[in-house]
């Protein structure tokens, strides 16, 4: 068995809010802490009444704070839209606060449109200093240096794990070069994976962080009773993924019993080959294709997502997900 990791959204639900959508993530949490699942990690969105995950360093305290020994952290936050002497600062507290349980995962995305992505930037073009945006925030952390300026406090001296994030070549070489765990975006756009992680291993370079490769693959799994019921419950994610698609933005949708009839031929293929990664069905059919999966791409860890409308659902499929992990 190798170690699982989930990825939260913060979903909200149609016919909920947001406040309801924290207290299923943390529910959600500590469902996942007694599963064994090794991380719970939430991912960084703007200007989507579907995701409440914006603020995520808030809502990775508010996580870490209801559980023990699980692993928080961020999958991830999108660093050009903030400084990183901020991004240092606000990890540096949060492991401050809970200790040698969380993660910092970067990416170099926006995570929202282009006007909202206008709004939050410090200058719109900052993803192309993501290398030295990077360099910068790894050296808050460091021991403060005699004469040094700047320093992060707190942060400075406070090993917080950095992951980078991606779904190109560009993050595969860039985390390899500077000898950091990379996880690859494959639940949602799987067309490089196999590239990227070949070039990640063939080019690593150990670091003071990591002295081998280590890569985490994001999967979509769902499981339930029957596989009519678990494709069922995915036509809520497919439909979000549509949705975006269309400029249709909005709480996450109810499942519905026949998509075929709603999405049109184009979009159905869109969808499915961005969801190619994924996992639906019974217990036997979902483990069958993960224990594929993993022999085929040779993951060191699986980060498991799936954006449903109902909670309940969703905290049952990830429980079965984990037991189905266990059994490989």
């Amino acid at each position: 068995m190798i170690p699982y990791s989930l990825l939260d959204l913060a979903p909200v639900p149609q016919g909920s809010d947001i406040r309801q959508a924290f207290a299923n993530s943390l529910e959600l949490a500590q469902r996942a802490e007694r599963a064994g699942y090794r991380r719970f990690w939430l991912a960084e969105h703007h200007n989507m009444p579907g995701i409440a995950s914006a603020a995520t360093a808030v809502l990775i305290g508010h996580i870490a704070g209801g559980t023990s020994t699980i692993r928080v952290g961020a999958g991830g936050i999108m660093l050009p839209n903030h400084s990183p002497l901020q991004v240092a600062e606000q990890f540096g507290t949060l492991a401050s606060l809970h200790g040698e349980r969380i993660d910092l995962g970067l990416g170099r995305a926006p995570g929202t449109d282009t006007a909202t992505a206008r709004a939050l930037r410090r200058y719109f073009n900052s993803a192309d200093a993501f290398p030295q945006d990077v360099a910068e925030l790894l050296h808050y952390f460091q021991p403060v240096q005699p004469g040094q300026a700047v320093r992060a406090v707190p942060g400075a001296g406070i090993q917080v794990p950095v992951w980078l994030l991606g779904s190109s070549l560009f993050s595969a070489t860039l985390s390899a070069h500077m000898g950091l765990p990379f996880a690859f975006a494959s639940h949602f756009a799987p067309d490089a994976m196999d590239e990227a992680l070949a070039v990640y291993h063939r080019e690593f370079r150990p670091s003071a962080r990591l002295d081998r490769p280590y890569a985490m693959l994001a999967m979509n799994v769902v499981v339930a009773d029957t596989e009519a019921e678990a494709r069922r419950q995915f036509t809520s994610q497919q439909q979000s993924f549509v949705n975006l698609r269309r400029g249709d933005l909005g709480p996450v949708p109810p499942p519905i019993d026949d998509i075929e009839s709603w999405w049109t031929q184009a979009e159905k293929a869109g969808v499915e080959r961005a969801l190619a990664v994924s996992a639906v069905g019974d217990a036997g059919q979902v483990r069958e294709k993960l224990a594929a999966f993993i022999e085929r791409h040779r993951p060191d860890e699986l980060l498991l997502t799936a954006n449903l409308h109902d909670p309940a659902a969703r905290i049952a499929s990830f429980e079965k997900a984990a037991g189905v992990m266990r059994s490989l």
